[in-house]
Protein backbone atom coordinates (compact mmCIF):
# COMPACT_ATOMS: atom_id res chain seq x y z
CA UNK A 1 0.00 0.00 0.00
CA UNK A 2 1.72 3.21 -1.26
CA UNK A 3 2.06 6.18 1.55
CA UNK A 4 -0.30 9.00 1.13
CA UNK A 5 -0.85 11.80 2.95
CA UNK A 6 -3.86 12.45 5.22
CA UNK A 7 -3.97 16.36 4.39
CA UNK A 8 -6.72 17.62 2.54
CA UNK A 9 -6.46 18.50 -0.98
CA UNK A 10 -7.90 22.01 -2.09
CA UNK A 11 -10.74 20.62 -3.94
CA UNK A 12 -11.52 18.43 -0.75
CA UNK A 13 -11.40 21.40 1.44
CA UNK A 14 -13.38 23.48 -0.78
CA UNK A 15 -15.50 20.33 -1.01
CA UNK A 16 -15.65 19.86 2.62
CA UNK A 17 -16.49 23.58 3.66
CA UNK A 18 -19.32 23.73 0.86
CA UNK A 19 -21.42 20.49 1.29
CA UNK A 20 -21.05 20.78 5.22
CA UNK A 21 -22.74 24.79 4.93
CA UNK A 22 -25.01 23.61 2.35
CA UNK A 23 -26.24 20.18 4.62
CA UNK A 24 -25.91 22.74 7.96
CA UNK A 25 -28.15 25.49 6.23
CA UNK A 26 -30.76 23.39 5.33
CA UNK A 27 -31.17 21.31 8.70
CA UNK A 28 -30.79 24.78 9.97
CA UNK A 29 -34.07 25.82 7.86
CA UNK A 30 -35.70 22.67 8.68
CA UNK A 31 -35.21 22.62 12.56
CA UNK A 32 -35.76 27.02 13.08
CA UNK A 33 -39.41 26.39 13.41
CA UNK A 34 -39.69 23.58 16.03
CA UNK A 35 -39.42 26.23 19.10
CA UNK A 36 -42.23 28.81 17.26
CA UNK A 37 -44.71 27.34 15.54
CA UNK A 38 -46.80 26.50 18.79
CA UNK A 39 -46.65 29.56 19.73
CA UNK A 40 -47.73 31.47 16.30
CA UNK A 41 -50.25 29.25 15.47
CA UNK A 42 -52.97 31.18 17.32
CA UNK A 43 -52.67 33.71 14.10
CA UNK A 44 -53.26 30.62 11.42
CA UNK A 45 -57.23 30.03 10.03
CA UNK A 46 -58.42 26.05 11.15
CA UNK A 47 -54.98 25.81 13.52
CA UNK A 48 -55.37 22.64 16.34
CA UNK A 49 -52.97 21.11 18.76
CA UNK A 50 -52.83 17.90 16.23
CA UNK A 51 -52.64 19.61 12.82
CA UNK A 52 -49.97 22.06 14.50
CA UNK A 53 -47.99 18.72 15.38
CA UNK A 54 -48.47 17.80 12.00
CA UNK A 55 -47.00 20.64 10.64
CA UNK A 56 -43.98 19.96 12.55
CA UNK A 57 -43.48 16.58 11.39
CA UNK A 58 -44.76 16.20 8.18
CA UNK A 59 -41.10 17.40 6.89
CA UNK A 60 -40.04 13.66 7.75
CA UNK A 61 -42.69 11.93 6.12
CA UNK A 62 -41.46 12.84 2.62
CA UNK A 63 -37.82 13.00 3.50
CA UNK A 64 -38.32 9.15 4.84
CA UNK A 65 -40.21 8.54 1.50
CA UNK A 66 -38.00 10.08 -1.02
CA UNK A 67 -34.10 10.68 0.04
CA UNK A 68 -33.37 6.57 -0.74
CA UNK A 69 -35.03 7.33 -4.37
CA UNK A 70 -33.13 11.13 -4.81
CA UNK A 71 -29.49 9.26 -4.12
CA UNK A 72 -30.12 6.37 -6.60
CA UNK A 73 -31.75 9.08 -9.07
CA UNK A 74 -28.06 11.03 -8.53
CA UNK A 75 -26.29 8.16 -9.10
CA UNK A 76 -27.64 7.81 -12.66
CA UNK A 77 -28.07 11.40 -13.91
CA UNK A 78 -25.40 13.35 -11.34
CA UNK A 79 -25.04 14.53 -7.51
CA UNK A 80 -25.88 18.71 -8.62
CA UNK A 81 -28.74 18.37 -10.72
CA UNK A 82 -30.31 16.46 -7.77
CA UNK A 83 -29.00 18.79 -4.69
CA UNK A 84 -30.28 21.63 -7.12
CA UNK A 85 -33.61 20.21 -7.77
CA UNK A 86 -34.15 19.28 -4.16
CA UNK A 87 -33.42 23.09 -2.79
CA UNK A 88 -35.37 24.67 -5.29
CA UNK A 89 -38.60 22.23 -3.43
CA UNK A 90 -37.20 23.57 -0.42
CA UNK A 91 -37.00 26.56 -1.39
CA UNK A 92 -40.80 26.60 -3.02
CA UNK A 93 -42.33 25.12 0.40
CA UNK A 94 -40.84 27.75 2.54
CA UNK A 95 -42.74 30.24 0.42
CA UNK A 96 -45.27 28.69 0.28
CA UNK A 97 -45.35 28.42 4.43
CA UNK A 98 -43.74 31.88 4.27
CA UNK A 99 -47.61 33.11 2.73
CA UNK A 100 -49.69 31.00 4.62
CA UNK A 101 -52.61 32.12 5.99
CA UNK A 102 -54.20 29.00 7.42
CA UNK A 103 -52.22 25.78 8.76
CA UNK A 104 -52.92 23.47 5.96
CA UNK A 105 -51.11 25.80 4.25
CA UNK A 106 -48.30 25.86 6.59
CA UNK A 107 -48.26 21.71 6.28
CA UNK A 108 -48.16 21.84 2.33
CA UNK A 109 -44.85 24.24 2.81
CA UNK A 110 -43.26 21.62 5.32
CA UNK A 111 -44.37 18.84 3.17
CA UNK A 112 -42.30 20.41 0.12
CA UNK A 113 -39.49 21.54 2.24
CA UNK A 114 -39.21 17.58 3.30
CA UNK A 115 -39.33 16.48 -0.21
CA UNK A 116 -35.93 18.30 -0.93
CA UNK A 117 -34.51 15.26 0.66
CA UNK A 118 -30.84 15.46 -0.81
CA UNK A 119 -29.30 14.47 2.10
CA UNK A 120 -28.18 11.19 0.30
CA UNK A 121 -26.81 13.06 -2.57
CA UNK A 122 -24.67 15.30 -0.54
CA UNK A 123 -23.31 12.45 1.10
CA UNK A 124 -22.42 10.83 -2.30
CA UNK A 125 -21.26 14.21 -3.64
CA UNK A 126 -19.09 14.44 -0.75
CA UNK A 127 -17.57 11.17 -0.91
CA UNK A 128 -17.17 11.55 -4.72
CA UNK A 129 -14.84 14.51 -3.53
CA UNK A 130 -12.63 13.19 -1.15
CA UNK A 131 -9.87 10.57 -1.25
CA UNK A 132 -10.89 7.07 1.34
CA UNK A 133 -8.03 8.17 3.45
CA UNK A 134 -10.05 11.43 4.12
CA UNK A 135 -13.37 10.55 3.98
CA UNK A 136 -14.14 9.64 7.51
CA UNK A 137 -13.12 13.13 8.57
CA UNK A 138 -14.94 14.42 6.02
CA UNK A 139 -18.27 12.95 6.85
CA UNK A 140 -17.42 13.68 10.62
CA UNK A 141 -17.26 17.35 9.75
CA UNK A 142 -20.74 16.75 8.40
CA UNK A 143 -21.65 15.72 11.25
CA UNK A 144 -20.66 18.17 13.64
CA UNK A 145 -22.83 20.66 11.17
CA UNK A 146 -26.03 19.10 11.77
CA UNK A 147 -24.90 19.30 15.51
CA UNK A 148 -24.78 22.70 15.12
CA UNK A 149 -27.49 23.45 13.04
CA UNK A 150 -29.89 22.29 15.61
CA UNK A 151 -28.26 24.40 18.23
CA UNK A 152 -28.27 27.75 16.30
CA UNK A 153 -31.29 26.87 14.96
CA UNK A 154 -33.64 26.31 18.70
CA UNK A 155 -31.67 30.33 19.08
CA UNK A 156 -32.31 31.40 15.98
CA UNK A 157 -35.99 30.67 15.31
CA UNK A 158 -37.51 32.54 18.20
CA UNK A 159 -35.25 35.39 17.60
CA UNK A 160 -36.38 35.60 13.97
CA UNK A 161 -39.70 35.17 14.52
CA UNK A 162 -39.87 37.98 17.36
CA UNK A 163 -39.14 40.61 15.03
CA UNK A 164 -40.90 39.35 11.47
CA UNK A 165 -43.40 36.83 12.67
CA UNK A 166 -43.87 33.17 11.31
CA UNK A 167 -43.69 34.50 7.73
CA UNK A 168 -40.36 35.67 8.71
CA UNK A 169 -38.59 32.46 9.58
CA UNK A 170 -39.27 30.85 6.57
CA UNK A 171 -38.56 33.44 4.14
CA UNK A 172 -35.41 33.11 6.05
CA UNK A 173 -35.12 29.59 5.52
CA UNK A 174 -36.02 30.14 1.79
CA UNK A 175 -32.67 32.92 1.73
CA UNK A 176 -30.50 30.49 2.73
CA UNK A 177 -31.81 27.68 0.68
CA UNK A 178 -31.03 30.45 -2.03
CA UNK A 179 -27.69 31.17 -0.74
CA UNK A 180 -26.93 27.36 -1.08
CA UNK A 181 -27.55 26.98 -4.31
CA UNK A 182 -24.56 29.79 -5.25
CA UNK A 183 -22.22 27.90 -2.60
CA UNK A 184 -23.08 24.45 -4.52
CA UNK A 185 -22.30 25.78 -7.97
CA UNK A 186 -19.34 28.23 -7.35
CA UNK A 187 -18.00 26.79 -4.12
CA UNK A 188 -18.42 23.35 -4.48
CA UNK A 189 -15.98 21.69 -7.38
CA UNK A 190 -17.32 19.69 -10.20
CA UNK A 191 -17.24 15.99 -8.48
CA UNK A 192 -14.10 14.06 -10.95
CA UNK A 193 -15.98 10.92 -10.65
CA UNK A 194 -19.81 9.42 -10.21
CA UNK A 195 -19.59 6.15 -8.26
CA UNK A 196 -21.42 4.19 -5.94
CA UNK A 197 -19.95 4.15 -2.16
CA UNK A 198 -20.48 1.44 0.46
CA UNK A 199 -19.66 3.58 3.26
CA UNK A 200 -22.11 6.21 2.27
CA UNK A 201 -24.33 5.15 -0.22
CA UNK A 202 -27.38 1.96 -0.33
CA UNK A 203 -26.83 -1.05 -1.53
CA UNK A 204 -30.10 -3.04 -2.58
CA UNK A 205 -27.81 -6.06 -1.95
CA UNK A 206 -27.10 -5.93 0.98
CA UNK A 207 -30.42 -4.64 2.25
CA UNK A 208 -31.99 -7.85 3.57
CA UNK A 209 -28.86 -8.95 5.53
CA UNK A 210 -29.01 -5.62 6.98
CA UNK A 211 -32.68 -6.14 7.85
CA UNK A 212 -32.22 -9.14 9.75
CA UNK A 213 -29.66 -7.52 12.20
CA UNK A 214 -31.34 -7.26 15.28
CA UNK A 215 -28.44 -4.95 16.62
CA UNK A 216 -28.71 -2.85 13.83
CA UNK A 217 -32.82 -2.66 14.57
CA UNK A 218 -31.74 -1.58 18.00
CA UNK A 219 -30.01 1.44 16.43
CA UNK A 220 -32.83 2.44 14.15
CA UNK A 221 -35.50 2.08 16.97
CA UNK A 222 -33.28 4.20 18.94
CA UNK A 223 -32.83 7.29 16.56
CA UNK A 224 -37.11 7.02 15.31
CA UNK A 225 -37.55 7.14 19.44
CA UNK A 226 -35.03 10.05 19.79
CA UNK A 227 -37.21 12.36 17.41
CA UNK A 228 -40.41 11.32 17.72
CA UNK A 229 -40.00 12.72 21.51
CA UNK A 230 -37.55 15.69 20.38
CA UNK A 231 -40.98 16.66 17.97
CA UNK A 232 -43.70 15.89 20.19
CA UNK A 233 -42.46 17.24 23.15
CA UNK A 234 -42.22 20.75 21.09
CA UNK A 235 -46.25 21.47 20.41
CA UNK A 236 -45.83 21.74 24.31
CA UNK A 237 -42.00 22.68 25.46
CA UNK A 238 -43.05 26.38 24.61
CA UNK A 239 -46.19 26.95 26.25
CA UNK A 240 -44.36 25.87 29.33
CA UNK A 241 -41.83 28.72 29.04
CA UNK A 242 -44.41 31.12 28.45
CA UNK A 243 -46.53 29.43 31.88
CA UNK A 244 -43.55 30.13 33.62
CA UNK A 245 -42.96 34.01 33.26
CA UNK A 246 -40.87 33.46 29.37
CA UNK A 247 -42.44 35.74 26.73
CA UNK A 248 -41.86 34.11 23.09
CA UNK A 249 -39.93 36.58 22.67
CA UNK A 250 -36.96 35.95 24.98
CA UNK A 251 -37.33 31.80 24.32
CA UNK A 252 -34.03 32.20 22.10
CA UNK A 253 -32.06 33.15 24.91
CA UNK A 254 -32.94 30.41 26.89
CA UNK A 255 -32.57 28.40 24.45
CA UNK A 256 -29.15 29.66 24.21
CA UNK A 257 -28.35 28.82 27.62
CA UNK A 258 -30.05 25.56 27.82
CA UNK A 259 -27.96 24.34 24.56
CA UNK A 260 -24.99 25.83 25.76
CA UNK A 261 -24.16 24.57 29.19
CA UNK A 262 -26.16 20.98 27.70
CA UNK A 263 -23.30 21.00 25.11
CA UNK A 264 -20.66 21.40 27.92
CA UNK A 265 -21.63 18.64 30.22
CA UNK A 266 -22.17 16.53 26.79
CA UNK A 267 -18.83 16.44 26.12
CA UNK A 268 -16.96 14.51 28.29
CA UNK A 269 -19.76 11.97 28.49
CA UNK A 270 -18.55 11.17 24.90
CA UNK A 271 -15.23 11.25 25.63
CA UNK A 272 -15.94 8.57 28.41
CA UNK A 273 -18.30 6.49 25.64
CA UNK A 274 -15.74 6.50 23.28
CA UNK A 275 -12.28 6.15 25.09
CA UNK A 276 -13.09 4.57 27.58
CA UNK A 277 -15.38 1.86 25.69
CA UNK A 278 -18.13 2.47 27.70
CA UNK A 279 -20.78 3.17 24.75
CA UNK A 280 -23.75 0.74 26.08
CA UNK A 281 -23.32 2.51 29.70
CA UNK A 282 -23.77 5.90 28.34
CA UNK A 283 -26.64 4.85 25.97
CA UNK A 284 -28.69 3.77 28.93
CA UNK A 285 -27.92 6.21 31.21
CA UNK A 286 -28.97 9.07 28.21
CA UNK A 287 -31.97 7.37 27.79
CA UNK A 288 -33.12 6.98 31.26
CA UNK A 289 -32.48 10.55 31.92
CA UNK A 290 -34.80 11.38 29.21
CA UNK A 291 -36.97 9.68 30.68
CA UNK A 292 -36.88 10.93 33.77
CA UNK A 293 -36.92 14.56 32.54
CA UNK A 294 -40.17 13.54 30.66
CA UNK A 295 -41.33 12.84 33.85
CA UNK A 296 -40.12 15.90 35.67
CA UNK A 297 -42.02 17.94 32.86
CA UNK A 298 -45.08 15.93 32.91
CA UNK A 299 -45.67 17.10 36.51
CA UNK A 300 -44.27 20.32 36.17
CA UNK A 301 -44.77 22.44 39.63
CA UNK A 302 -41.24 23.55 40.10
CA UNK A 303 -41.22 26.95 38.44
CA UNK A 304 -39.12 28.58 36.43
CA UNK A 305 -35.75 26.70 37.95
CA UNK A 306 -37.22 23.55 37.64
CA UNK A 307 -38.27 23.58 33.84
CA UNK A 308 -34.70 24.70 33.52
CA UNK A 309 -33.61 21.61 34.80
CA UNK A 310 -35.58 19.55 32.86
CA UNK A 311 -34.92 20.89 29.98
CA UNK A 312 -30.93 20.66 30.86
CA UNK A 313 -31.17 17.76 31.84
CA UNK A 314 -33.04 16.24 28.14
CA UNK A 315 -30.90 18.55 26.13
CA UNK A 316 -27.74 16.86 27.44
CA UNK A 317 -28.95 13.44 26.93
CA UNK A 318 -30.16 14.02 23.50
CA UNK A 319 -27.24 15.72 22.32
CA UNK A 320 -25.10 12.63 23.76
CA UNK A 321 -27.11 10.13 21.86
CA UNK A 322 -26.90 12.46 19.14
CA UNK A 323 -23.27 12.04 18.94
CA UNK A 324 -22.64 8.03 19.89
CA UNK A 325 -25.81 6.61 18.24
CA UNK A 326 -23.97 7.05 14.25
CA UNK A 327 -20.76 5.90 16.15
CA UNK A 328 -22.94 2.99 17.41
CA UNK A 329 -24.08 2.47 14.35
CA UNK A 330 -20.95 2.45 12.53
CA UNK A 331 -19.31 0.03 15.24
CA UNK A 332 -21.61 -2.64 14.38
CA UNK A 333 -22.71 -2.41 10.23
CA UNK A 334 -20.65 -5.30 9.03
CA UNK A 335 -18.07 -4.42 5.98
CA UNK A 336 -18.84 -2.54 3.19
CA UNK A 337 -22.23 -2.09 4.78
CA UNK A 338 -22.04 1.59 6.59
CA UNK A 339 -24.23 3.31 3.83
CA UNK A 340 -27.39 0.39 3.69
CA UNK A 341 -27.28 0.87 7.56
CA UNK A 342 -26.41 5.07 7.46
CA UNK A 343 -29.76 4.77 4.84
CA UNK A 344 -32.37 2.57 6.70
CA UNK A 345 -31.38 4.67 10.13
CA UNK A 346 -31.92 7.86 8.80
CA UNK A 347 -35.15 6.79 7.57
CA UNK A 348 -35.97 5.93 10.89
CA UNK A 349 -35.20 9.00 12.17
CA UNK A 350 -37.49 11.01 9.79
CA UNK A 351 -40.13 9.01 10.22
CA UNK A 352 -39.63 9.31 13.80
CA UNK A 353 -40.13 12.96 13.44
CA UNK A 354 -43.11 12.68 11.59
CA UNK A 355 -44.83 10.63 14.16
CA UNK A 356 -43.51 12.77 16.82
CA UNK A 357 -45.72 15.58 15.60
CA UNK A 358 -49.21 13.83 14.75
CA UNK A 359 -48.23 11.90 18.63
CA UNK A 360 -47.64 15.19 20.99
CA UNK A 361 -50.03 17.05 18.85
CA UNK A 362 -52.99 14.74 19.32
CA UNK A 363 -52.20 13.71 22.78
CA UNK A 364 -52.09 17.88 23.14
CA UNK A 365 -55.37 18.07 21.77
CA UNK A 366 -57.07 14.89 24.02
CA UNK A 367 -55.49 15.85 27.14
CA UNK A 368 -53.57 18.64 27.38
CA UNK A 369 -50.00 19.74 27.45
CA UNK A 370 -49.04 17.40 30.89
CA UNK A 371 -50.20 14.31 28.11
CA UNK A 372 -47.17 14.89 26.10
CA UNK A 373 -44.95 14.48 28.74
CA UNK A 374 -46.48 11.28 29.86
CA UNK A 375 -46.76 9.69 26.97
CA UNK A 376 -42.97 10.50 25.85
CA UNK A 377 -42.36 9.25 29.07
CA UNK A 378 -44.29 5.85 28.39
CA UNK A 379 -42.05 5.49 25.11
CA UNK A 380 -38.85 6.09 27.04
CA UNK A 381 -39.52 3.79 29.46
CA UNK A 382 -39.97 0.89 26.27
CA UNK A 383 -37.10 2.13 24.86
CA UNK A 384 -35.26 1.75 27.90
CA UNK A 385 -36.41 -2.00 28.25
CA UNK A 386 -35.28 -2.53 24.08
CA UNK A 387 -32.03 -1.09 24.75
CA UNK A 388 -31.27 -3.32 27.83
CA UNK A 389 -31.19 -6.28 25.51
CA UNK A 390 -27.82 -4.95 23.69
CA UNK A 391 -24.81 -6.35 23.85
CA UNK A 392 -21.94 -3.96 24.73
CA UNK A 393 -20.66 -3.07 21.47
CA UNK A 394 -16.97 -4.06 20.13
CA UNK A 395 -15.33 -1.14 19.19
CA UNK A 396 -14.18 -1.43 15.47
CA UNK A 397 -13.43 1.48 13.17
CA UNK A 398 -14.80 1.35 9.20
CA UNK A 399 -11.18 1.20 6.94
CA UNK A 400 -11.44 1.62 3.35
CA UNK A 401 -8.25 0.39 1.68
CA UNK A 402 -7.84 1.66 -2.12
CA UNK A 403 -5.99 -1.98 -4.62
CA UNK A 404 -3.70 -0.87 -6.82
CA UNK A 405 -4.78 -1.85 -10.16
CA UNK A 406 -1.89 -3.94 -10.49
CA UNK A 407 -3.22 -6.76 -8.71
CA UNK A 408 -4.64 -9.37 -11.21
CA UNK A 409 -7.78 -11.26 -11.34
CA UNK A 410 -6.47 -14.24 -9.31
CA UNK A 411 -4.88 -12.41 -6.33
CA UNK A 412 -7.99 -10.30 -5.80
CA UNK A 413 -9.95 -13.89 -5.29
CA UNK A 414 -7.92 -14.30 -2.47
CA UNK A 415 -7.71 -11.19 -0.77
CA UNK A 416 -10.66 -11.68 1.19
CA UNK A 417 -8.77 -14.58 2.89
CA UNK A 418 -5.17 -12.90 3.41
CA UNK A 419 -6.55 -9.98 4.64
CA UNK A 420 -8.72 -12.18 7.71
CA UNK A 421 -5.47 -13.45 8.66
CA UNK A 422 -4.07 -10.09 9.92
CA UNK A 423 -4.44 -9.13 13.18
CA UNK A 424 -6.94 -6.41 14.18
CA UNK A 425 -8.70 -7.02 10.75
CA UNK A 426 -12.25 -8.49 12.50
CA UNK A 427 -14.45 -8.45 9.31
CA UNK A 428 -13.46 -7.49 5.66
CA UNK A 429 -15.34 -7.00 1.48
CA UNK A 430 -13.09 -6.74 -1.04
CA UNK A 431 -14.91 -5.43 -4.21
CA UNK A 432 -13.18 -6.14 -7.49
CA UNK A 433 -14.76 -4.37 -9.62
CA UNK A 434 -13.99 -0.59 -7.38
CA UNK A 435 -11.04 -2.10 -6.56
CA UNK A 436 -11.19 -1.16 -3.13
CA UNK A 437 -11.17 -3.44 0.32
CA UNK A 438 -13.87 -2.41 3.46
CA UNK A 439 -12.89 -3.30 6.53
CA UNK A 440 -13.69 -3.17 10.04
CA UNK A 441 -10.81 -3.29 12.40
CA UNK A 442 -9.39 -3.45 15.75
CA UNK A 443 -7.64 -0.29 15.87
CA UNK A 444 -5.45 -1.39 19.19
CA UNK A 445 -4.51 -5.04 17.69
CA UNK A 446 -4.37 -3.55 13.93
CA UNK A 447 -0.99 -5.10 12.50
CA UNK A 448 -0.53 -1.65 10.55
CA UNK A 449 2.51 -3.23 8.67
CA UNK A 450 1.62 -6.39 7.64
CA UNK A 451 -1.75 -4.55 6.18
CA UNK A 452 0.49 -2.69 4.25
CA UNK A 453 2.06 -5.46 2.58
CA UNK A 454 -0.65 -7.27 1.72
CA UNK A 455 -2.46 -4.82 -0.67
CA UNK A 456 1.43 -3.42 -2.07
CA UNK A 457 1.81 -4.05 -5.60
CA UNK A 458 3.73 -6.53 -7.12
CA UNK A 459 7.06 -6.36 -7.52
CA UNK A 460 6.84 -2.82 -5.47
CA UNK A 461 9.70 -2.60 -1.95
CA UNK A 462 8.48 -2.07 1.84
CA UNK A 463 10.34 1.04 1.01
CA UNK A 464 8.23 2.56 -1.20
CA UNK A 465 5.05 1.61 1.06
Amino acid sequence: MRKVSGLLLASERRAIVGLAGLYASRMLGLFMVLPVLALHAEDLQGATPLLVGLALGIYGLTQAALQIPFGLISDRIGRKPVIAAGLCLFILGSIVAAQADSIGMVIAGRCLQGSGAVAAAIMALLADQTREQVRTAAMATIGLSIGVAFAVAMVLGPLVSARFGLAGVFWFTAGLSTLGLLVLWKLVPPPPRRARHRDVGLDRGQLKHILRRVDLWRMDASIFALHLILMAIFVAVPFRLVEAGIPGAQHGWVYLGVMAVAFIFMVPLVIVAEKWRQMKRMCLGAITAITLSLVGLAGFAQGLHGLLLWLLVFFIAFNLLEATLPSLLSKLAPAGAKGTAMGLYSTSQFLGAFLGGVLGGWLSQQWGLGAVFAGCAMLGGAWLMLMLGMAPPRHLSSEVVALDAQHDDDAMDTLMARFAEVAGVEDVMVVPEERLAYLKVDRQRLDEQALQRLVARPGESQDSA
